[in-house]
């Protein structure tokens, strides 16, 4: 009973690998010492060829940017604002060198329809129009490099700009219009 086994066994070993018995030219050889080698070889088969074959991409991790410097409105703003994407996903990214006005409350970062927010708004506060923007996230520092997810639901491709805005008076502090790069 346990020869049969074993020769089952090893006949499924051998269809599992997609090959057939091997004749052997020595007698003394069995037939669990040809599935051995044949297994093996199928091993060191697969090992040299999973070595050579060329790592795949991931097709999205490719990255997009659109980049803009700050243009000041109603307070002094400057830096760089860029939207990038990374699998798959897009952020509003502010470069070191961003700075803007302590001087508001309840400010975020917001995207905006045109690339001159200061054309389709007055001073002296630079109010926009509902409907022209989508609030990202509140600004979390007033100076330097800082990074903002913007929403799946939101496709920023319709955006020509960046803004740092504050929500409670309506008043932009500076916006950077985006070009591709």
């Amino acid at each position: 009973m346990m020869a049969k086994n074993f020769s089952l066994a090893t006949t499924a070993v051998m269809l599992m690998l997609g090959c057939t018995a091997v004749p052997s030219t020595n007698p003394k050889t069995s037939q669990a010492d040809a599935v051995t080698t044949i297994a093996n070889t199928e091993v060191k088969s697969v090992l040299r060829t999973s070595q050579t074959l060329p790592v795949a991409t991931n097709p999205k991790a490719d990255t997009k940017s659109r980049i803009g410097s700050f243009i000041s409105g109603e307070h002094a703003t400057s830096g760089k604002a860029k939207i990038v994407q990374e699998n798959g996903t897009y952020f509003i990214e502010f470069d070191q060198t961003f700075k803007t006005s302590e001087n508001g409350p309840d400010l975020f970062v917001i995207l905006h329809r045109s690339p001159d927010i200061l054309k389709v708004s007055k001073p002296p506060d630079y109010r926009i129009a509902e409907g022209d923007y989508v609030a990202i996230a509140p600004l979390k520092s007033f100076n330097g490099k800082q990074r903002y997810e913007i929403p799946a639901n939101i496709q920023s491709d319709g955006y020509q700009s960046v803004a740092v805005w504050c929500r409670k008076y309506n008043a932009t502090f500076g916006f950077a219009p985006l070009s591709g790069v």
